[in-house]
């Protein structure tokens, strides 16, 4: 089935203009870069009139076979990051590069195992958001799940507080959904999820989520949430405090064959 085109993007224009620019320098036809990248004419043809949002796999693909140097992946990030806060930006830079990710959830599901429909329903809080912006930060954020699809994807542990389960962000068919997909995440063996258990009253980590990014030959890098802006830090004295935080929490879960059992019971709530 061919893809349907959409409205055209400034942004998708922008790559792609720049994904034209660089077949046509490779002298390569739209026919050509379809058989070598495997992606369909007509998805290309699509993307260079800007018709549809380039994924980071396509930008990738593309790049390779047409010789970029990278230029068609940094277009990429630079359209991709756009709609995404300034202070998130640099954990854009962080996360793609990581190849261990530990987080602590407390209230939400981690971006990077959101749903569509969950993403939406958690980003359509953010005060003042208009529909339009609404679709260009789950659409930023779907994106960044592209990792996953890489030769080689992160690992990513997750540590969630059991009322994540819980708690009735868009109702009962996006919950589903949702722990559905957290559910399908246990298949993976780059995926390991921790449930830590409402009845012991941990108290540690409640104040807010956290991610610590773990690079080849780099210090750790740690993203902090907060209700306002979150920060991104590498300073060794944060580091190491939301390390002992997180291995504290994590101390208290369950473990993922137990996490499994209490997930599925958290999806009879959904029912």
């Amino acid at each position: 089935m061919n893809p349907k085109p959409n409205p055209k993007n400034e942004k998708w224009v922008l790559f792609g203009a720049e994904l034209r620019k660089y077949r046509k320098k490779a002298k390569m036809t739209q026919d050509d870069l379809a058989e070598v990248t495997q992606f369909s004419r007509s998805l290309l043809s699509f993307t260079e009139r800007g018709e549809r949002n380039p994924s980071h796999n396509l930008a990738r693909r593309c790049d390779e076979a047409l010789g970029a140097n990278g230029e068609l992946l940094q277009c990429w990030t630079h359209i991709t990051h756009a709609a995404s806060p300034r202070w998130f930006r640099d954990w854009l830079e962080v996360e793609p590069a990581a190849h261990t990710l530990h987080t602590w959830q407390p209230l939400v599901v981690p971006g990077l195992l959101q749903t569509e429909e969950y993403a939406r329903a958690v980003l359509r809080g953010k005060p003042g958001v208009t529909d339009d912006e609404l679709e260009k930060l789950v659409a930023a954020r779907m994106e960044r799940q592209a990792i996953f699809a890489r030769p080689a994807p992160p690992m990513l542990r997750v540590v969630l507080d059991e009322g994540v389960l819980r708690r009735p962000i868009g109702g009962k068919e996006v919950m589903r959904a949702q722990i559905e997909r957290l559910l399908i995440s246990f298949a993976s063996p780059k995926i390991v999820i921790q449930v830590l258990p409402l009845v012991l009253g941990v108290t540690t980590g409640v104040l807010g989520g956290f991610v610590i990014a773990q690079i080849q030959g780099s210090a750790d890098i740690v993203y902090l949430e907060s209700a306002l802006n979150g920060q991104v830090t590498n300073k060794s004295e944060d580091v190491e405090a939301i390390q002992a935080t997180y291995d504290t929490i994590r101390a208290e879960a369950h473990s993922q064959h137990v996490s499994i059992d209490v997930i599925r019971e958290a999806a009879k709530t959904w029912i």
